[in-house]
């Protein structure tokens, strides 16, 4: 890899270059890095849903054309001037968010909402100096959440790159970089459930599963899976979901069926969908005098969160959470080894 530092890099890139078209494979030029950024190089990537939403860019703003993707793993190529904590050859996880390390977030125990590198959907260029990293023909292509992984290669600001273990797997733990961490630490780090608890979970895809395990190794004694797709059930047990609800199934609101079953609610609720329903609906079903909620899913930018505040006044708590409260820099290498020795998250 040595012999393209410095220089452009063409490669193929899955582009989209209208809202809601197929993709197209084709050959992309991809820059160096400037200063405090890293290029990557590709080996495994994942499709999160987050990556369809913005496709689609329905109650999104749309940004076209771009290269999509965010949950990935693969080796640094080269880093620009300033780089520090990489240098060619590491493995690594881009990821969404960052940490800058110098912010009152980054340097909180509270936070991991860095204010020069949290989440920005809509910025498609690159922090230092506005422009893209990538092109075809001299047409620019915006990037997507700053990582842009639908490509074999990718330039990320050094501050959304964590260096890993190079013995773990990288086609395992490239999900880490999103979906895992963002579901189970949004339990354990955020939702907090104590042994004996009980604990909802809407939505049984890769973030809630990963939001049910985090619930299990928490010892909640009940975990109710909430899902509009029944099918899901069966493998949301292997991750201690326990209980299920379709909402299809019910003439009442989900919520008062899980009030119903719980004596009054579940002490933890953690969504993981999206839906601005499903947000009000595991907010409402938490128990009053303690309960507390985790919103987890990407609404649309135009939804409004709509309860009576005497749900508030009743002592219900309602919280959000980007990536499970991780720092990418300081905590996601220990989440790695935790994987590597065996400790849950993604040794089912």
């Amino acid at each position: 890899m040595s012999s393209t530092v410095g220089q452009t890099i063409k490669c193929k890139a899955a582009i989209a270059w209208e809202a809601g078209k197929p993709l197209v494979i084709e050959e992309v030029e991809v820059a160096p890095p400037q200063a405090g950024e890293v290029r990557l190089k590709i080996l495994y990537t994942s499709l999160c849903h987050t990556d369809v939403y913005f496709w689609d860019a329905k109650g999104q703003t749309p940004l076209f054309p771009r290269i999509f993707g965010h949950e990935a793993s693969g080796i640094v190529e080269s880093v620009g001037e300033g780089v520090t904590h990489l240098k060619p050859g590491d493995h690594a996880l881009p990821v969404f968010t960052g940490e800058c390390g110098d912010c009152a977030h980054c340097k909180s125990e509270e936070s991991n909402m860095c204010e020069l590198l949290r989440i920005n959907t809509d910025r498609g260029v690159m922090i230092h100096d506005g422009q893209s990293r990538f092109s075809k023909n001299g047409q620019p292509i915006h990037h997507f959440l700053g990582t842009s992984t639908f490509s074999e290669y990718t330039v990320v600001h050094a501050g959304c790159v964590a260096k890993i273990n190079p013995a773990a797997p990288l086609d395992k733990v490239c999900v880490l970089s999103c979906g895992i961490c963002t579901g189970f630490g949004a339990t354990v780090n955020v939702a907090k459930p104590k042994p004996g608890s009980s604990v909802a979970i809407f939505g049984l895809g890769a973030v809630g599963l990963a939001a049910a395990e985090g619930a299990r190794v928490s010892g909640a004694s009940r975990i109710i899976g909430v899902d509009l797709v029944s099918a899901r059930f069966e493998e949301a047990k292997k991750f201690g979901v326990n209980e299920f609800v379709n909402p299809k199934d019910h003439d009442k609101p989900v919520q008062q069926v899980i009030a119903e079953m719980t004596n009054g609610g579940v002490d933890r609720a953690v969504e993981c969908t999206g839906s601005i329903q499903a947000m009000v609906s595991a907010f409402e079903c938490v128990h009053d005098g303690w309960g507390l909620a985790v919103l987890v899913g990407v609404p649309s930018k135009d939804d409004a969160f709509k309860t009576a505040p005497i749900n508030f006044l009743n002592e219900r708590t309602l919280k959000g959470t980007f990536y499970g409260n991780y720092k990418p820099r300081t905590d996601l290498p220990s989440v790695v080894e935790k994987y590597m020795s065996g400790v849950s998250l993604l040794t089912q």
